[in-house]
């Protein structure tokens, strides 16, 4: 297979791809960033209860 035939056959792939509309992006997009805090959020908490009973159990 050559780098013509290869190009080819992409061209013809990338013509059956759907792309989403602006609002699904849009609507995605802001539930990436949502989902991303809210993990964050969690992590933080639970690094923060972990460390603060880390330093509690070590002050005995």
């Amino acid at each position: 297979m050559n780098l013509f035939n290869y190009l080819k056959e992409t061209k013809a792939e990338l013509k059956e791809v759907t792309f989403p509309s602006m609002s699904q992006t849009i609507l995605f997009t802001t539930a990436v960033i949502v989902i991303s805090l809210a993990v964050a959020a969690l992590l933080g908490a639970v690094d923060f209860g972990l460390r603060e009973g880390l330093i509690k159990l070590l002050a005995r």
